[in-house]
């Protein structure tokens, strides 16, 4: 009788963390996404700032960027 039970809680115990574990999953991986689609956005903000703002003539974006980050040093 007691072995039964035990081997029953085994199985609820298997389950509950598998479907934890399900959970988790899909909140991280959207989480990630999300992330992403921010880090994106904010970069597409960032290079189309500095080059409409403080690009020169014949400079990159990233040519500005590099000059600008050394004028903070």
């Amino acid at each position: 009788m007691i072995g039964k039970i035990k081997e029953g809680n085994k199985l609820i115990e298997n389950g509950v963390v598998a479907g934890y574990k399900l959970i988790e999953n899909g909140v991280v991986s959207g989480f990630k996404k999300m992330e992403e689609g921010v880090v994106s956005g904010y970069q597409k903000v960032e290079d189309k700032c500095v080059e409409t703002l403080f690009k020169k003539d014949g400079e990159t974006t990233e040519e500005a960027k590099s000059r600008l980050k050394n004028l903070s040093k």
